[in-house]
Protein backbone atom coordinates (compact mmCIF):
# COMPACT_ATOMS: atom_id res chain seq x y z
CA UNK A 1 0.00 0.00 0.00
CA UNK A 2 1.38 3.20 -1.06
CA UNK A 3 2.54 5.66 1.74
CA UNK A 4 -0.65 8.54 3.28
CA UNK A 5 -0.04 11.62 1.94
CA UNK A 6 -1.17 14.69 3.77
CA UNK A 7 -2.22 17.91 2.41
CA UNK A 8 -4.31 21.01 2.34
CA UNK A 9 -7.93 21.01 1.00
CA UNK A 10 -8.54 23.88 -1.32
CA UNK A 11 -11.35 25.86 -0.58
CA UNK A 12 -13.25 24.05 -3.68
CA UNK A 13 -12.26 20.98 -2.00
CA UNK A 14 -13.94 21.68 1.34
CA UNK A 15 -16.72 20.05 0.28
CA UNK A 16 -15.11 16.73 0.26
CA UNK A 17 -15.51 16.87 4.29
CA UNK A 18 -18.62 18.13 4.63
CA UNK A 19 -19.81 14.76 2.64
CA UNK A 20 -17.95 12.74 5.11
CA UNK A 21 -19.51 14.81 7.68
CA UNK A 22 -22.93 14.02 5.97
CA UNK A 23 -22.20 10.34 5.98
CA UNK A 24 -21.39 9.83 9.46
CA UNK A 25 -24.28 11.40 10.58
CA UNK A 26 -23.60 14.90 11.44
CA UNK A 27 -26.53 16.56 8.79
CA UNK A 28 -24.12 19.41 7.99
CA UNK A 29 -25.71 22.62 6.31
CA UNK A 30 -26.13 22.93 2.40
CA UNK A 31 -24.12 26.05 2.76
CA UNK A 32 -21.03 24.81 4.91
CA UNK A 33 -18.26 24.55 2.55
CA UNK A 34 -18.29 28.31 1.49
CA UNK A 35 -19.05 29.55 5.09
CA UNK A 36 -15.84 27.35 6.59
CA UNK A 37 -13.56 28.18 4.12
CA UNK A 38 -13.43 31.70 5.51
CA UNK A 39 -11.26 31.83 8.93
CA UNK A 40 -8.62 29.58 7.76
CA UNK A 41 -8.33 28.93 3.91
CA UNK A 42 -5.33 26.46 5.07
CA UNK A 43 -7.09 24.95 8.07
CA UNK A 44 -8.16 21.72 6.06
CA UNK A 45 -6.73 18.26 5.61
CA UNK A 46 -6.95 15.10 3.67
CA UNK A 47 -4.64 12.66 3.36
CA UNK A 48 -4.79 10.13 0.53
CA UNK A 49 -3.07 7.03 -0.35
CA UNK A 50 -2.85 6.73 -4.01
CA UNK A 51 -4.51 9.42 -4.79
CA UNK A 52 -7.56 8.34 -2.88
CA UNK A 53 -9.32 9.94 0.47
CA UNK A 54 -8.88 8.16 3.28
CA UNK A 55 -8.97 10.46 6.64
CA UNK A 56 -9.79 14.34 6.69
CA UNK A 57 -9.62 16.97 9.67
CA UNK A 58 -9.89 20.41 9.59
CA UNK A 59 -7.77 22.79 12.63
CA UNK A 60 -9.11 26.59 12.15
CA UNK A 61 -7.08 28.98 12.88
CA UNK A 62 -9.24 32.32 13.92
CA UNK A 63 -6.50 34.51 15.42
CA UNK A 64 -3.23 33.87 17.20
CA UNK A 65 -4.38 32.69 20.21
CA UNK A 66 -7.49 30.08 19.61
CA UNK A 67 -8.09 27.58 16.85
CA UNK A 68 -11.28 24.61 17.02
CA UNK A 69 -10.80 21.41 15.70
CA UNK A 70 -13.51 19.19 13.38
CA UNK A 71 -13.99 17.02 10.49
CA UNK A 72 -11.61 14.61 11.90
CA UNK A 73 -12.55 11.36 10.32
CA UNK A 74 -10.73 7.98 9.48
CA UNK A 75 -12.40 6.00 6.17
CA UNK A 76 -13.98 2.98 7.62
CA UNK A 77 -11.94 0.45 6.62
CA UNK A 78 -8.77 2.13 7.10
CA UNK A 79 -9.96 2.84 10.91
CA UNK A 80 -6.76 1.57 13.58
CA UNK A 81 -4.44 1.55 10.85
CA UNK A 82 -2.51 4.52 12.26
CA UNK A 83 -3.36 7.02 9.64
CA UNK A 84 -5.89 8.75 11.59
CA UNK A 85 -3.37 9.60 14.20
CA UNK A 86 -0.95 11.34 11.25
CA UNK A 87 -3.52 13.75 9.80
CA UNK A 88 -4.58 14.83 13.86
CA UNK A 89 -0.79 15.36 14.16
CA UNK A 90 -0.64 17.60 11.08
CA UNK A 91 -3.89 19.20 12.11
CA UNK A 92 -2.20 19.82 15.64
CA UNK A 93 0.88 21.22 14.37
CA UNK A 94 -1.00 23.74 12.16
CA UNK A 95 -2.30 25.61 15.48
CA UNK A 96 1.50 25.63 17.04
CA UNK A 97 1.14 27.13 20.42
CA UNK A 98 -2.73 27.89 20.29
CA UNK A 99 -5.29 26.75 22.76
CA UNK A 100 -7.31 24.41 20.92
CA UNK A 101 -11.11 24.02 21.12
CA UNK A 102 -13.15 20.96 19.72
CA UNK A 103 -16.68 19.00 19.99
CA UNK A 104 -16.01 15.37 19.90
CA UNK A 105 -18.16 12.24 19.74
CA UNK A 106 -18.27 11.12 23.60
CA UNK A 107 -16.91 7.44 22.74
CA UNK A 108 -13.21 9.43 21.92
CA UNK A 109 -13.00 11.36 25.02
CA UNK A 110 -10.29 9.77 26.46
CA UNK A 111 -7.82 9.53 23.29
CA UNK A 112 -8.47 13.57 23.20
CA UNK A 113 -7.47 13.74 26.95
CA UNK A 114 -3.89 12.14 25.64
CA UNK A 115 -3.66 15.11 23.24
CA UNK A 116 -3.76 17.30 25.84
CA UNK A 117 -7.58 18.26 25.70
CA UNK A 118 -10.26 18.55 28.87
CA UNK A 119 -13.58 18.51 29.43
CA UNK A 120 -15.53 22.09 30.00
CA UNK A 121 -19.02 20.42 29.10
CA UNK A 122 -21.18 18.66 27.06
CA UNK A 123 -23.34 20.13 24.34
CA UNK A 124 -26.44 18.13 23.21
CA UNK A 125 -28.42 18.31 19.89
CA UNK A 126 -31.84 18.27 20.05
CA UNK A 127 -33.89 17.32 17.15
CA UNK A 128 -37.84 16.87 16.01
CA UNK A 129 -40.84 17.68 13.64
CA UNK A 130 -42.65 20.79 14.10
CA UNK A 131 -46.31 20.22 12.61
CA UNK A 132 -46.76 23.95 11.41
CA UNK A 133 -44.29 26.70 11.75
CA UNK A 134 -45.32 29.09 14.84
CA UNK A 135 -46.56 32.64 13.81
CA UNK A 136 -43.82 34.99 13.79
CA UNK A 137 -43.86 37.41 17.13
CA UNK A 138 -44.00 40.94 16.73
CA UNK A 139 -40.94 42.96 17.21
CA UNK A 140 -37.91 41.00 15.81
CA UNK A 141 -36.23 42.10 12.98
CA UNK A 142 -34.07 40.79 10.41
CA UNK A 143 -30.60 40.74 11.85
CA UNK A 144 -28.89 42.09 8.88
CA UNK A 145 -30.32 45.36 9.46
CA UNK A 146 -29.11 46.13 12.75
CA UNK A 147 -25.28 47.53 12.83
CA UNK A 148 -22.83 44.63 12.36
CA UNK A 149 -20.55 45.90 15.02
CA UNK A 150 -23.70 44.95 17.45
CA UNK A 151 -23.42 41.35 16.46
CA UNK A 152 -19.34 41.11 16.80
CA UNK A 153 -19.69 42.82 20.17
CA UNK A 154 -21.91 40.27 21.66
CA UNK A 155 -20.56 37.39 19.88
CA UNK A 156 -17.19 38.52 21.37
CA UNK A 157 -19.24 37.47 25.04
CA UNK A 158 -19.78 33.93 23.97
CA UNK A 159 -16.75 32.49 21.83
CA UNK A 160 -12.85 32.71 22.72
CA UNK A 161 -12.22 34.44 19.26
CA UNK A 162 -13.50 36.72 16.96
CA UNK A 163 -14.64 35.37 13.93
CA UNK A 164 -15.98 38.83 12.00
CA UNK A 165 -15.52 37.29 8.32
CA UNK A 166 -17.35 34.36 9.36
CA UNK A 167 -20.16 36.27 10.91
CA UNK A 168 -20.88 38.29 8.22
CA UNK A 169 -20.69 35.21 5.68
CA UNK A 170 -22.77 32.87 7.75
CA UNK A 171 -25.58 35.24 8.21
CA UNK A 172 -25.85 36.64 4.57
CA UNK A 173 -25.46 33.29 2.70
CA UNK A 174 -28.12 32.17 0.74
CA UNK A 175 -30.75 30.41 2.59
CA UNK A 176 -29.27 31.18 5.68
CA UNK A 177 -32.06 33.47 7.92
CA UNK A 178 -31.29 35.95 10.64
CA UNK A 179 -33.67 37.24 13.41
CA UNK A 180 -32.42 40.08 16.06
CA UNK A 181 -34.48 41.37 18.94
CA UNK A 182 -33.51 44.80 20.59
CA UNK A 183 -34.63 46.01 23.89
CA UNK A 184 -34.11 49.50 24.91
CA UNK A 185 -31.85 49.91 21.91
CA UNK A 186 -29.53 47.04 23.11
CA UNK A 187 -29.24 43.66 21.29
CA UNK A 188 -31.15 41.33 23.25
CA UNK A 189 -31.02 38.09 21.10
CA UNK A 190 -29.88 36.95 17.68
CA UNK A 191 -29.79 33.86 15.74
CA UNK A 192 -29.65 32.25 12.49
CA UNK A 193 -31.08 29.55 11.20
CA UNK A 194 -30.15 27.42 7.81
CA UNK A 195 -31.10 24.38 5.49
CA UNK A 196 -29.16 21.07 6.23
CA UNK A 197 -28.56 18.11 4.41
CA UNK A 198 -31.70 16.98 6.61
CA UNK A 199 -34.48 19.90 8.15
CA UNK A 200 -33.05 22.96 9.63
CA UNK A 201 -30.53 24.05 12.52
CA UNK A 202 -30.75 27.38 14.58
CA UNK A 203 -27.47 28.49 15.45
CA UNK A 204 -26.11 30.61 16.93
CA UNK A 205 -28.69 31.76 19.01
CA UNK A 206 -27.74 33.60 21.75
CA UNK A 207 -29.93 36.05 23.99
CA UNK A 208 -29.71 37.84 27.39
CA UNK A 209 -32.45 35.36 28.91
CA UNK A 210 -34.79 32.48 28.16
CA UNK A 211 -37.53 34.93 26.89
CA UNK A 212 -35.49 37.31 24.28
CA UNK A 213 -34.41 33.43 22.93
CA UNK A 214 -37.60 32.08 22.66
CA UNK A 215 -38.86 35.14 20.84
CA UNK A 216 -35.81 35.15 18.47
CA UNK A 217 -36.34 31.18 17.76
CA UNK A 218 -40.13 31.15 17.22
CA UNK A 219 -39.13 34.08 13.92
CA UNK A 220 -36.55 31.79 13.09
CA UNK A 221 -39.07 28.89 13.37
CA UNK A 222 -41.47 30.46 11.31
CA UNK A 223 -39.19 31.80 8.67
CA UNK A 224 -38.40 27.75 8.12
CA UNK A 225 -41.94 27.25 7.67
CA UNK A 226 -42.03 23.52 9.85
CA UNK A 227 -40.35 20.63 9.16
CA UNK A 228 -37.43 18.49 10.85
CA UNK A 229 -35.79 21.30 13.14
CA UNK A 230 -32.29 20.89 15.01
CA UNK A 231 -30.57 22.84 17.79
CA UNK A 232 -27.70 22.28 19.54
CA UNK A 233 -27.35 23.36 23.34
CA UNK A 234 -25.03 23.57 25.90
CA UNK A 235 -25.49 21.16 28.90
CA UNK A 236 -24.78 23.32 31.52
CA UNK A 237 -27.48 25.82 30.42
CA UNK A 238 -30.33 24.79 32.13
CA UNK A 239 -32.71 27.58 30.79
CA UNK A 240 -31.70 26.32 26.89
CA UNK A 241 -32.14 23.05 27.63
CA UNK A 242 -35.80 24.01 28.75
CA UNK A 243 -36.48 25.87 25.18
CA UNK A 244 -34.88 22.83 23.70
CA UNK A 245 -37.63 21.28 25.82
CA UNK A 246 -39.91 23.48 25.34
CA UNK A 247 -40.00 23.34 21.38
CA UNK A 248 -40.82 19.75 21.56
CA UNK A 249 -37.28 18.75 20.78
CA UNK A 250 -35.33 15.41 21.99
CA UNK A 251 -31.52 15.04 22.45
CA UNK A 252 -30.73 13.62 19.60
CA UNK A 253 -26.44 13.54 20.06
CA UNK A 254 -23.90 14.63 22.32
CA UNK A 255 -20.68 15.90 22.06
CA UNK A 256 -17.40 16.81 24.36
CA UNK A 257 -16.52 20.65 24.61
CA UNK A 258 -13.06 20.14 25.26
CA UNK A 259 -10.20 22.69 25.25
CA UNK A 260 -6.41 22.22 25.60
CA UNK A 261 -5.69 25.05 28.03
CA UNK A 262 -7.31 28.33 29.36
CA UNK A 263 -9.97 30.55 27.12
CA UNK A 264 -11.28 34.00 28.07
CA UNK A 265 -14.13 33.82 30.66
CA UNK A 266 -17.69 33.48 28.00
CA UNK A 267 -20.85 33.83 29.08
CA UNK A 268 -22.22 30.13 28.01
CA UNK A 269 -25.45 31.20 29.86
CA UNK A 270 -26.34 33.49 26.79
CA UNK A 271 -26.04 30.00 24.59
CA UNK A 272 -28.75 29.45 23.96
CA UNK A 273 -27.68 27.30 20.31
CA UNK A 274 -23.83 26.29 19.17
CA UNK A 275 -23.05 27.99 15.99
CA UNK A 276 -21.50 24.49 14.59
CA UNK A 277 -19.71 21.43 15.83
CA UNK A 278 -17.04 21.48 13.31
CA UNK A 279 -16.20 25.19 13.71
CA UNK A 280 -17.21 26.27 17.18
Amino acid sequence: MSELQIRNLRPEEISLAIDWAAAEGWNPGLSDAACFAIPDARGFFVGDIGGEPVATVSCVNYDDRFAFLGFYIVRADLRGSGHGLRIWNAAIAHAGGRVIGLDGVVAQQDNYKKSGFRLAYANIRYGGTLAAPPVPPTGVIALDSIPFALVEADDATVFPAARVAFLRAWINRQGHVGRALLRDGRLAAWGVIRPCRTGSKIGPLVADDRAAAETVAQALLSSAGGGEIFLDVPAVNGEAIALAEGLGLKPVFETARMYTGPIPPLRIDRVFGVTSFELG
